[in-house]
């Protein structure tokens, strides 16, 4: 049993925000994380999106293609349609190895729009359930079928956020469909990482380690403020260096027999959270939990 340690891009440039490390290049992104000892990307802005042109760039750097994040429209369009519209991304990451899909339904989401509150958030209403959950379902089975398992990310500002909306998500799907657990995600949503990986154990393909400031997320939330100004605000940082608790956490997950990659995806302004400083903090973090877990590291 062993997990394997990868990292986001966002530490450098931010897809929601692209001003966000503009001027740092993918040379420099993939060179940095290297050093600070990952051993695979998720996909990013800057990355080419065909195996071609991507896989010698990681080769060159001795990584692997983790997955990358695929924004689904299922509430708007049938799984046919959704099925058609993924599939370069799935052909992109099943050639160059990944296993999992990042898959997350972005009808009517406010994380990107930073004059929005999060708390305007779209919520599904039952007729809306009623469809997404069958249409998901039919997607994840074709995708699994691929050798690729989505791992459906709960993320603030969306249709699955709290707790409760992963619950009812995990009860009305398949084994096929699997769980990205972001720690930091759901702690800002009020809910409990340990409670989630108990409950779906069975389910939890991926994981992304992200760390909170408690003080900073009182702050933005007493001010309702968009995701994107939280973020620049500095609720989220890598992990070890706020008050979740990864050492339960990954306990809890070596008991679970977890296997995949732990990533450390932490939105931050570049231009105040050094990157290459913010990357290998997280990574000499996440060995120090992974020690304390018994689990073991594979290179």
């Amino acid at each position: 049993m062993s997990v394997r340690i990868g990292i986001n891009p966002l530490t450098w440039t931010n897809d929601d925000m692209p001003a966000l490390g503009a001027e740092t290049s993918l040379e420099t992104c993939l060179t940095e994380g290297k050093q600070a000892g990952y051993a695979g990307f998720e996909l990013g802005q800057k990355f080419p999106r065909t195996p071609e042109a991507l896989g010698p760039i990681l080769d060159s750097h001795g990584l692997s293609l983790v997955s990358g994040w695929y924004s689904s429209e299922l509430l708007n369009r049938t799984a046919e349609e959704e099925i058609e519209a993924i599939q370069g991304h799935l052909h992109l990451l099943k050639t160059l190895g990944a296993k999992v899909m990042v898959f997350c339904e972005v009808t009517g989401c406010v994380h990107g729009q930073r004059e929005t509150p999060v708390t305007k958030r779209p919520v599904m209403s039952e007729e809306q359930w009623a469809v997404f959950l069958p249409r998901l379902n039919s997607v994840a089975q074709y995708c699994l079928d691929q050798g690729v398992r989505i791992a459906y990310h709960h993320h603030m500002g969306t249709v699955i956020e709290t707790e409760e909306e992963i619950d009812r998500l995990m009860a009305g799907t398949t084994d096929a469909v699997g769980l990205l657990l972001d720690t930091g995600h759901l702690t800002f949503a009020g809910g409990d990482p340990l409670a989630i990986q108990q409950r779906h154990a069975d389910r939890i393909c991926h994981v992304h380690c992200k760390d909170i400031r408690p003080a900073i997320m009182q702050d933005v939330k007493n001010r309702d403020m968009s995701f994107l100004d939280s973020v620049l605000s500095g609720v989220f940082t890598v992990p070890g260096d706020g008050f979740i608790d990864y050492t339960t956490l990954f306990k809890a997950l070596k008991a679970s027999g977890y296997e995949g990659w732990l990533v450390v995806e932490a939105e931050q302004d570049p231009t105040v959270a050094h990157p290459l400083t913010y990357a290998t903090l997280g990574r000499t973090h996440l060995q120090r939990f992974c020690d304390s877990a018994g689990l073991e590291i594979r290179a």
